[in-house]
């Protein structure tokens, strides 16, 4: 009668596994416990951030932390917590909060991987706009200023390769007192709810303004990717205004154009 031979408990199958388990358990380790201000230090110096754009200070942990920093002058809080990566789809999903000091966008960015090794990535949020919270800038910039807050309903976004594939959105305004530049004083009339929608184009994103339930534009607003923006009126926004103009005029005819950088000094 003969013995079978006993097997080897480390045979190079199990040797592989358990050095393949090690190394994740080692990863996942650092990305709990590193601290995130740790971790910007050694990347900051290898990202290059629009200069709009300072981070101040960055706390906590790589999968569950906050960074403050200033854009366009305005102090934000960014906070973020990192959920569970998919290894079928490469993707990495991350919960985020926006926070300034009257407005608050909240959303999920959702980070891939390519077969090819390019970084894309879809995000979807939605959030309050304090208008009066921007009003200096808007005015810097030649623009009507609203009262009370912007409603953001929805928004997507998608890149891939450093280029955004995909823009959609929707916000709403309740309607209320609008004041713009006129000469050197200042007009001001009472609009209906309005809303706004956002989508993408060949050179960058589309915004249209329109009276909620109105039969067409009041306002668009083309944003290319060099910072710069087209800005028209139509002489539906004069009628929502109650402002003079030729009866001879259409609602769908332009009464105002301007092309300038989206923020004054320069493109983004």
């Amino acid at each position: 009668m003969s013995e079978t031979p006993a097997k080897a408990f480390l045979r190079p199958g199990k040797v592989f596994l358990l050095t393949l388990a090690g190394v994740l358990v080692y990863l996942l380790a650092l990305v709990v416990l590193v601290p995130a201000g740790w971790l910007w230090h050694q990347a900051s110096a290898h990202i290059q951030l629009p200069p709009e754009i300072q981070v101040r200070q960055v706390s906590g942990k790589a999968w569950s932390g906050a960074a403050g920093a200033v854009v366009a002058g305005y102090p934000v809080r960014l906070e973020w917590e990192l959920g569970f990566p998919s290894v079928s789809e490469l993707s990495l999903p991350v919960v985020f909060s926006l926070v300034s000091s009257q407005s608050s966008v909240d959303g999920r960015v959702s980070l891939g991987w390519q077969g090819s090794g390019t970084l894309s990535g879809t995000l979807d949020a939605r959030g309050k706009l304090a208008v009066a919270e921007f009003e200096d800038l808007i005015r810097r910039s030649g623009g009507a200023v609203i009262e009370g807050d912007v409603t953001i309903d929805e928004l997507g976004l998608s890149w891939q390769d450093g280029r955004l594939t995909r823009a959609e959105g929707l916000g709403r305004w309740a309607g209320g007192k609008v004041t713009w530049p006129m000469g050197n004083s200042v007009g001001q009339a009472d609009f209906p709810p309005m809303r706004a929608t956002l989508d993408s184009t060949v050179d960058g994103v589309a915004l249209v303004v329109s009276e909620q339930g109105g039969d067409g534009p009041a306002a668009d607003a083309e944003i290319r990717w060099n910072g710069m923006m087209d800005l028209r009126v139509y002489k539906r926004m004069v009628d929502l205004a109650d402002q003079p103009w030729p009866d001879s005029a259409s609602p769908d005819d332009v009464v105002f154009r301007v092309r300038q950088p989206l923020i004054p000094g320069g493109a983004l």
